[in-house]
């Protein structure tokens, strides 16, 4: 099978890479500034802004299967046009469609979040993520459309390299103790999302850890598991500043998970039993 994955020199999207490779799929993946380091990938430079290049990279590939990662954050002509460029063409080549969402398109309001609430967003990037997922849906009924949350991994994701720094004193701010998501493991999650786009399943789905963690607690999971100094880690409450954005938003994945065989680990579980260059204990199975 040939699989497409937009975004794959991010960090989702090398972890996607990484496991299409390794299940023996024919892969292609797209990167905006500069392709990824992953050997036996065939890379194309992608700028989702320009609808002639979506629809010839996807006609070069000829891709069974095309994972969307890519996000330009609030940049509304990327993450909410060019997601709509993606389905448009993916629909005119016939091919399978997975876009990955974000919990930025809640408001927190209700606190807990199931796959049937409807978007609520409180930002820019929580808008166009919002309107990606409608875009999706309607232009491919077919579709799945996968939301999550932090994405934690072997030390190598935004989330990890904070807290080394903040504890190290090389970069400026807090870790709030009134800002809750659920995180995931990045290998928990492809291999999700592999299980979705592999299978005929359409809707939304929610992949996120079963603990609901603020970025404090977070931080010092993190901190114990690499050994550092959690104390050290600067302390603050989101609600205090003029930030934007949801306070305390928690995906409920329990009706995914009843739907998948891949175990979605809660970052109690993976944090306890990963370096932050090693292997998850237990890692979920596909």
């Amino acid at each position: 099978m040939t699989v497409l994955i937009l975004g794959g020199s991010g960090f989702l999207g090398t972890e996607l890479v990484r496991q299409a490779l390794a299940a023996g799929h024919v892969t292609a993946a797209t990167f905006a500034s500069r392709p990824g380091t992953t050997a036996g990938v065939a890379w194309h430079h992608l700028d989702v802004r320009d609808p002639v290049r979506v629809a010839s990279v996807i006609a070069e590939v000829a891709p069974s299967v095309v994972v969307n990662t890519s996000s330009g954050q609030g940049d509304w002509a990327v993450t909410a046009d060019g997601a709509l460029r993606v389905a448009l063409a993916a629909a005119r080549a016939g091919c399978r469609l997975v876009h990955v969402s974000s919990d930025a398109v809640f408001s927190g309001a209700r606190v807990h979040y199931d796959e049937t609430c409807a978007p609520s967003p409180l930002t820019p990037y929580g808008a166009a993520k919002a309107a990606a997922e409608t875009g999706v849906r309607i232009l491919l009924p077919g579709a799945a459309v996968a939301r999550t949350s932090l994405i934690i991994g072997h030390g190598r994701s935004e989330h990890e390299r904070s807290v080394h720094a903040l504890i190290a004193g090389t970069r400026d701010g807090v870790l709030f103790t009134d800002d809750v998501r659920c995180p995931v493991h990045v290998e928990d999650l492809a291999a999700a999302l592999w299980e979705i786009a592999l299978s005929e399943l359409a809707g939304t789905f929610h992949i996120a850890g079963a603990d609901a963690l603020s970025r404090h607690d977070l931080g010092l999971l993190i901190a114990r598991r690499d050994g550092l100094d959690g104390a050290r880690l600067p302390v603050g409450r989101r609600a205090d500043t003029s930030l934007p954005g949801a306070l305390d938003v928690r995906l409920d994945s329990r009706a995914t998970q009843v739907r998948l065989r891949t175990r979605i680990r809660g970052a109690r579980t993976f944090l306890r039993g990963e370096g932050a260059e090693g292997a998850p204990a237990s890692p979920g199975a596909t």
